[in-house]
């Protein structure tokens, strides 16, 4: 007695217009501008960094780690280095506590609220950084003639005009608006994926408000927040324009320092040297972030 059963049909192979419409081939030309435009120009860079530069401005051989010597070595530049983590770093946390509040009534409020803070969040973006860094120099100008000094003078809240232009509050302010949507929409993406109805148990059972935030919307939000520090705090950093038009000599940062030496000095190797130390201060705290997110992920899959 024979089998009548068909036997299963072989697979037959993909035409090749369908493997080459395959996502992992639909990326590469993406994967090449970077690697043309982006990887290559910065391995460059970084390479100048352990150069020599001759008399004659040719960067080469032989190999030196001198340049990083010299950075550490002089304290100007320490300074600078530390003035670049420290406003960074400051610009982060209270764009974080600020962008709270807002994230939650983008995620919670009615329809209309949503709308209109968005539309105050986002219609900054469409403005040159040029342009605001110009604005606020005419709001906090160091004279009378300054906005907010002017304000503070007509209210008689302050006797005499405050020193706000030129400072790091200034670039902290300015580096705020600019970097302030990076923080909060993130952190609006993950508090849109948090269940109401487990803040409304925490409340039902007797927990303060401030409670609820701490075990409940804080963990859940977690990889929002983490999402828009890094963001926030590698943007910051890398900040050029607020620096040099609102920072003023006292407030200068990595970046305008690179700039110096490569543009005025012509000292390609040291401003390469400047610049490999600013991606090593993004690259360790995108790392960090990536790792705190990692051994969140671990710990609930193993629950």
């Amino acid at each position: 007695m024979t089998d009548t059963r068909a036997a299963p049909l072989a697979e037959t192979p993909r035409p090749l217009l369908q493997r080459l419409q395959s996502p992992s081939l639909l990326i590469l030309p993406l994967l090449i501008f970077l690697l043309v435009f982006f990887f290559m120009p910065a391995i460059k860079l970084m390479l100048f960094s352990i150069m020599t530069q001759d008399a004659q401005g040719r960067v080469g051989a032989p190999l030196t780690i001198a340049h990083y010597v010299r950075f550490f070595e002089v304290a100007l530049y320490g300074e600078i280095l530390w003035t670049t983590i420290r406003i960074a770093l400051i610009t982060s946390v209270i764009a974080a506590v600020l962008a709270y509040p807002v994230a939650t009534v983008l995620v919670r409020g009615n329809m209309t609220v949503t709308r209109i803070v968005t539309l105050i969040i986002i219609a900054p973006l469409a403005v040159s950084v040029v342009v605001r860094a110009y604005g606020w120099q005419l709001i906090l100008g160091n004279g009378p003639t300054g906005l907010l000094n002017y304000i503070l003078l007509h209210l008689g809240l302050i006797q005499q005009p405050l020193a706000l232009l030129f400072s790091d509050t200034a670039v902290v302010v300015g580096s705020l608006h600019i970097f302030f949507p990076m923080m909060v929409l993130p952190l609006a993406s993950a508090l849109g994926k948090i269940d109401p109805n487990l803040e409304q148990a925490g409340r039902t059972l007797g927990a303060p408000a401030w409670k609820v935030f701490w075990r409940i919307t804080l963990p859940l939000s977690l990889p929002g927040l983490l999402a828009g520090v890094t963001l926030v705090f590698s943007l910051a950093a890398g900040s050029y324009v607020i620096p040099a038009l609102i920072g003023g000599p006292g407030s200068q940062m990595l970046g305008n320092l690179a700039e110096q030496q490569i543009v005025a000095v012509y000292d390609w190797p040291f401003g390469a040297t400047i610049a490999s130390i600013l991606v090593f201060i993004v690259i360790s705290i995108n790392a960090l972030s990536m790792k705190i997110l990692g051994g969140r992920r671990f710990r609930a899959s193993v629950k």
